[in-house]
């Protein structure tokens, strides 16, 4: 149980430190894709398990070589430690390959557990392959969960958008109806005054109308 748990404090320590910086072009590839590989223990069919923990091991050796050889250990040598990162790009690539192959495997037989870890394996470009991860959970989505993760966000993301298409049609809304409520004022306003010069102009008809006829009241009288 210590011997795990130290085991454990060392990973998570080697992944937290900063890279050797001796061939960084190479090591730095290996190293910080290596808590992607220690997690595809859980996915990998059981004959590769040794195989990916005798890796981890390696990379977790390698990186203290690269350590010492960053502080000038002469008791390293540049071209073994060299060696070291080409043996493990290597397997680096092959793990990533397999990551891969079980990505669309779990697709293929409808595996939806094996689906649910594997999408969030760094391993797996998800912006290259987001149409055809999300089409499959839109297809089977009660069986995946999706509580966390690439899909969890990507929904995240579709409400928020959908939320501000909503605010922006409610906002659109709203200026329509508050510019059609300005154009009745507008026409209510023009109604009023239209109806006031009509009635001006009629009470001015009647005006004219009186005092012509009072001035034929006049000149009859005369």
């Amino acid at each position: 149980m210590y011997k795990l748990l130290l085991s454990a404090i060392i990973f998570i320590t080697l992944l937290s430190a900063n890279n050797p910086k001796p061939y960084a072009a190479l090591g730095d590839v290996i190293y910080n894709d290596l808590s992607a590989i220690h997690s595809l223990n859980n996915v990998i069919p059981s004959t590769y398990k040794n195989d990916l923990e005798l890796y981890v091991n390696e990379v977790q050796e390698t990186k203290q070589m690269g350590y010492s050889l960053e502080k000038g250990d002469t008791k390293i040598d540049k071209r073994v430690y060299l060696n070291h990162l080409r043996r493990l790009s290597k397997s680096h690539d092959l793990f990533a390959r397999m990551a891969y192959r079980i990505f669309k495997n779990s697709i293929k037989h409808k595996n939806y557990s094996l689906f649910s870890q594997i999408i969030n394996n760094s391993f797996i470009g998800t912006n290259e392959n987001k149409e055809e991860i999300m089409d499959f959970y839109y297809k089977h989505s009660k069986f995946i969960d999706v509580s966390s993760g690439f899909i969890h966000n990507v929904l995240e993301e579709e409400e928020r958008i959908k939320a501000e298409k909503r605010a922006k049609r409610k906002r659109y809304k709203s200026r329509k109806m508050l510019e059609a409520e300005k154009i009745q004022r507008i026409r209510r306003k023009d109604k009023l005054e239209q109806e006031k010069r009509e009635s001006k102009l009629q009470t001015e008809l009647l005006r004219k109308k009186l005092e012509i006829r009072e001035k034929q009241k006049r000149e009859l009288t005369q």
